[in-house]
């Protein structure tokens, strides 16, 4: 029961529109049994033809208790319309305009009755409107601010596809999840008990019979609703697969073209959409059986009802007249719309916990790169980082480490160059020391401290980086070069741009440094777009710098021109670069050549030449002495 109300855990901050939903759907189930109520005195209005007993009840006014409180209210009513038919004069005709005034009364209160039950209806759900879209929200904060904060290990793991299914679809699922178990805790089990309250006054033999087979109603309510959880987990799993393949495929559809894989790739994604369709059919024909299943075994159970309650009336037994028993069927039969919500309801809320689940598989997610309690201040690197034996896996427990005991020491104002085939570690052993990645065994050192004593972000504002591939964003270029650096103005922008010689094509687009590049830098070429991410490091002015084929993507011409702003950047900088292309780190102070997450080989240039080991074989595969 406790994980059937779980979502409600995220209307936290929304209490007072919860109560005031809460009051107001109390306020409906009121309006609503009234209403119905009001039905009794009508036809008892009809049907009497006895007018002393209807003048005595006019003279007799009611005594309160609070034991016998319903009593009360029905003879009070009751006695207020009797002494209305016999306002104008106790003669047949004055009895009869009587009636009439009676019964326009009885019409009007029934409308206002019924007038007032809507607007609370609206106004419930006046107040929920809030808490449903503010808990979107919220949740939509919480995940996207999680997914910041978690470590590149976990993307590693999950489905980039599958993240964004459950920050769209499976916080819709919890959205739709509160809205309904807010009703089924109060609107609708408030009205079924008020309406059973009714029946047990007029008739407890009848109602009995009500409460022997209700249960039944519920069994196969709680059944399905069982199914419906499992089978909507699984589809929100092959969603998440579906919504994957679309993002490789726009991500890729440069690749799929040249490579005419467009086939392919659409078969694959009709046999998971497939694969969805059956699921998601599933999934309606399960949520929509709930509704007619529990209406028709309601049903049956009113069908006995009125057989029962019909041949106590024909027998004269239990104390039953005809318009008593009209009043109870009518009762009774205000249950069926409530079962039908709360069946309905049900359904919703089995389908926002399976929705809870996924989101706090990503929620309570360990972040395994924490911030210390109480941090180290830092400062401009002032002597060295260092790599103690420094061992590393990507999967905790796994034998084949990534890293294995690596010593290195990278002086202040050095450039340190690392070289090695492709899987060799070494864009792994430089993401280290931004604690992309924390170390299995050793440590990294900063200046002689521990860099895990540092806050993150103050470690980070520290280091600089351009990748291989150049990360950009679907904004200005100069929101992309001053990304991070929200006091940069269009002057230190232009410098950076300058130094990256950057700023002569930026000049040549008709907006300048406010033209759109588009996702993922899509209107500029390749080199276009890392000479716009060399100029980010520049701008940031770090004392790290770690370029990892910061030169890859650009042509000979502009290589030559940026690799001397490179240059240039790296005087007094602590300098750590990733290159497959060697003739770019011909002037490294020293040269670290990996192999198979091993140091094999440290020098400069001209030291690993003359040892003519590994590195000699490098340089003469890339015709370079």
């Amino acid at each position: 029961m406790f994980k059937l109300f779980s979502v409600l855990k995220y209307i936290k901050g929304y209490w007072n529109y919860a109560f005031l939903n809460i009051a107001f759907n109390i306020l409906y189930s009121v309006f609503s049994v009234v209403s119905i109520a009001l039905v009794f005195p009508f036809l008892k209005l009809l049907n009497s033809s006895n007018e002393e007993l209807l003048k005595m009840k006019s003279q007799i006014a009611p005594q309160f208790s609070i034991l016998k409180i319903t009593s009360y209210v029905f003879d009070g009513f009751n006695y207020y319309i009797s002494r209305l038919i016999f306002s104008l004069g106790s003669d047949t005709e004055a009895i009869l305009s009587g009636k009439v005034k009676a019964l326009v009364f009885i019409c009007l209160i029934v409308f206002i009755m019924t007038f007032f039950k809507n607007l609370c209806r609206y106004m419930a759900m006046f107040f929920i409107a809030p808490i449903r879209n503010g808990v979107v929200r919220d949740l939509r904060n919480k995940l996207h601010k999680k997914s910041l904060h978690l470590p590149l290990s976990y993307y590693n793991e999950e489905k980039k596809g599958d993240l964004l299914s459950r920050i769209t679809n499976d916080v819709v699922e919890i959205e739709f999840g509160i809205m309904t178990s807010l009703e089924i805790i109060f609107r609708e089990p408030l009205t079924i008990l008020m309406f059973l309250s009714s029946m047990i006054v007029i008739s407890p033999k009848l109602t009995l019979y009500v409460f022997v087979f209700l249960p039944i109603a519920a069994f196969f309510i709680v059944l399905l609703g069982k199914s419906l959880k499992r089978a909507s987990q699984r589809s929100k799993e092959t969603l998440g697969h579906l919504f994957t393949i679309i993002d490789e495929t726009l991500g890729g559809i440069k690749i799929i073209k040249a490579f005419t894989g467009e086939k392919f790739i659409q078969q694959r994604f009709e046999t998971i959409n497939q694969k969805f369709y059956g699921q998601s059919v599933k999934v309606y024909r399960r949520t929509d059986l709930s509704s007619p299943l529990s209406e028709s075994i309601v049903v049956g159970i009113l069908m006995l009802i009125l057989f029962l309650g019909g041949k106590m009336v024909i027998y004269g037994e239990g104390g039953l007249d005809a318009e008593t028993f009209i009043l109870y069927f009518i009762a009774a039969s205000q249950i069926i719309p409530p079962i039908k919500q709360m069946t309905v309801a049900y359904g919703f809320i089995q389908k926002g916990v399976a929705s809870e689940e996924r989101i706090d598989k990503i929620l309570n997610a360990p972040l395994v790169i924490e911030n210390p309690t109480d941090p180290k201040p830092i400062g401009t690197l002032k002597y060295a980082i260092e790599l103690r034996n420094v061992s590393f896996a990507y999967k905790k427990g796994d034998s084949g480490y990534v890293l294995r005991n690596i010593d290195l020491k990278i002086e202040k104002g050095k450039t340190i160059a690392l070289v090695g085939q492709s899987g060799s570690g070494k864009t792994t052993m430089a993401d280290m020391i931004p604690r992309f990645y924390d170390t299995d065994s050793g440590e990294i050192l900063f200046d002689g401290t521990n860099i895990k004593e540092f806050n993150l972000l103050d470690l980070r504002q520290q280091i600089g980086i351009v990748s291989q591939e150049s990360i950009l964003f679907n904004d200005t270029i100069f929101n992309n070069i001053a990304f991070g650096l929200p006091n940069a103005s269009i002057e230190d922008v232009k410098t950076a741009a300058k130094i990256a010689n950057a700023h002569e094509f930026i000049q040549s687009f008709e907006n300048g440094y406010d033209t759109n590049i588009g996702d993922r830098g899509s209107k500029l070429s390749g080199g276009q777009k890392q000479r716009i991410s060399i100029a980010r490091a520049i701008l940031k002015n770090p004392s790290i710098l770690i370029l990892d084929e910061a030169t890859s993507a650009l042509d000979t011409e502009s290589e030559k021109l940026v690799q001397e702003a490179l240059y240039n950047l790296m005087k007094n900088r602590t300098s750590i670069v990733i290159a497959h292309r060697l003739s770019t780190i011909s002037n490294a102070d020293e040269i670290i050549v990996l192999s198979k997450g091993e140091i094999i080989e440290r020098g400069n240039h001209t030291q690993l030449i003359e040892l003519n080991g590994n590195y000699k074989k490098l340089c003469d595969m890339q015709s370079f002495k």
